[in-house]
């Protein structure tokens, strides 16, 4: 079986809290967008929300020259903001007709990540 791949993009720390909580209980291959020229096999990408509901650049760019490299899309937002919460994830799946596998608060919480890893693994 192929190795799960993960791409991510944080600013304030919030998605890097998750990644770092995923990679302790699964094995995968996980890297930040800015890190990487280009993904090597699909994946997934979990991003943030940033502004009023907006896509980050730096992710915005990715999707643009990887799209068709991503299976599944989760973004993480604050409920704050009310119907904009991690609507990124929304923009991203109506945009690039990609699947919106989660959203999640902030860093997400233990059963964000048990969720996660449910649905990536079927």
């Amino acid at each position: 079986m192929a190795m799960t791949c993960i791409y991510y993009d944080s600013k304030t720390g919030n998605v890097e809290r998750f990644i770092n909580r995923l990679r302790l209980q699964r094995d995968w291959d996980i890297q930040k967008i800015d890190q990487i020229s280009q993904p090597l096999q699909e994946g997934h990408l979990i991003t943030y929300t940033t502004g009023i509901g907006e896509i980050p650049a730096a992710t915005l760019r990715f999707l643009e020259e990887n799209s068709s490299m991503i299976k599944s899309v989760s973004s993480s937002g604050n409920k704050n903001w009310g119907p904009n919460f991690a609507m990124a994830a929304t923009k991203i799946a109506a945009k690039f007709k990609l699947p919106v596998l989660m959203q999640f608060e902030l860093s997400g919480t233990g059963e964000d990540i048990r969720k996660f890893i449910e649905n990536i693994e079927g």
